[in-house]
């Protein structure tokens, strides 16, 4: 099954791990630090959801510093964007 793991800019999160069938389905998602209740709950609620919808729900939404994990998540996400 394809992954992508990556390092998120500016924000508490360190690293993001992310899992997705041959169609585009993330099947599953976790995150090392970062605000855990939120990250746990990102994580959850994006398994079952195409790559495309993900990056549509998440990207451009800030904390601070201009992002947020879940932009961080659609901008990883952007790089395998099928």
């Amino acid at each position: 099954m394809p992954s992508i793991d990556f390092q998120p800019q500016n924000v508490c999160s360190r690293q993001i791990h992310i899992e997705y069938d041959d169609n585009g389905i993330i099947t599953k998602a976790s995150h090392i630090a970062g605000c855990k209740g939120n990250l746990d709950g990102i994580c959850s609620l994006i398994v079952g959801m195409h790559i495309k919808d993900v990056i549509a729900k998440l990207e451009g939404i800030q904390c601070r510093n201009g992002t947020s994990c879940p932009d961080q998540i659609a901008k990883g996400l952007k790089k395998v964007q099928l």
